[in-house]
């Protein structure tokens, strides 16, 4: 009965050093992660404060930005008008020309395997 004793407090002992072991390895990793949050945190506190110092200059931009926005419609008409009353525009064919493409007509070897060929 005596070895099953010391059997059972070897065991036990075991135990406990491999949890202790468990314990410290989980705990510098949790300081690891700690440390990271904090400076993540002085990161975005810089980043608020960043922000304070820049929000009045936004606020300005978005106001300007609206005013040269309600002017585009009026500013584009007007230029559109200098344009039409300056350019000279040559007149349109009566019939429209056929529409091609940029790189010219594409020869198939499909139409050619079948006996068509197309009238020049």
């Amino acid at each position: 009965m005596t070895a099953l004793v010391v059997l059972t407090v070897v065991v036990i002992v075991a135990l406990i050093a491999g949890l202790a072991v468990y314990l410290y390895w989980a705990g510098t990793l949790l300081d690891r992660i700690g440390a990271k949050l904090e400076a993540g945190a002085g990161l975005v506190h810089g980043i608020v404060a960043d922000a304070k110092l820049i929000e009045p200059g936004v606020d300005h931009i978005n106001r300007t930005g609206g005013v040269v926005a309600g002017a585009l419609p009026l500013l584009y008409g007007m230029a559109e008008g200098i344009v039409k009353g300056v350019t000279p525009r040559a007149p349109l064919p009566e019939v429209p020309e056929v529409a091609r493409p940029a790189s010219g007509t594409r020869r198939s070897r499909l139409l050619a395997a079948v006996g068509f060929e197309p009238h020049p």
